[in-house]
């Protein structure tokens, strides 16, 4: 159940004592995320591995964006720590899925609804968000959706 949760922390040890302050950095940000989702209101002390996946997701999407608007605003060098940190916090991530895998499992999911046309995007996002949580970012199941029903 707190499986992720364990092994951020056990690694945290480890950055440490390696003294790599960017994984140290990403390691205490994402074990803070992990105890504020486990004594949020409403929670019942366990952190399941599914939303630990999605609050790594999150912070991910957060830590790419701060780097483009770095990069925007000509700050290369926080642009650069924001991207290893991003970078650590992928590692944590079930493996994502190749774009073929995509396709296939998209195209699957629009079959199964019965999708037809642009019109369906919803019925189908709907689907393939909860189908492919944790295996791919949203955006990409976005993107793909949208070129297939295009089609």
């Amino acid at each position: 159940m707190n499986e992720l949760f364990d092994k951020v922390s056990g690694d945290i040890k480890t950055a440490m004592l390696a003294r790599d302050k960017v994984a140290l950095e990403a390691l205490r940000g994402m074990k803070k995320e992990f105890i504020e989702a486990k004594t949020a209101k409403g929670s019942d002390g366990n952190l399941a591995d599914d939303v630990a996946v999605k609050i790594l997701q999150k912070m991910i999407k957060q830590r790419k964006e701060s780097a483009q608007i770095y990069s925007e605003q000509n700050r290369p060098e926080l642009a650069e720590i924001e991207l290893a940190e991003a970078a650590v916090i992928e590692k944590y991530l079930p493996t994502q899925m190749t774009d073929a895998e995509l396709e296939s499992a998209v195209s699957a999911i629009i079959a199964q609804v019965g999708a037809t046309g642009p019109q369906d995007m919803g019925k189908v996002m709907g689907a393939a968000s909860k189908q492919l949580a944790g295996k791919t970012e949203g955006k990409l199941i976005s993107d793909k959706v949208k070129a297939l029903l295009a089609k």
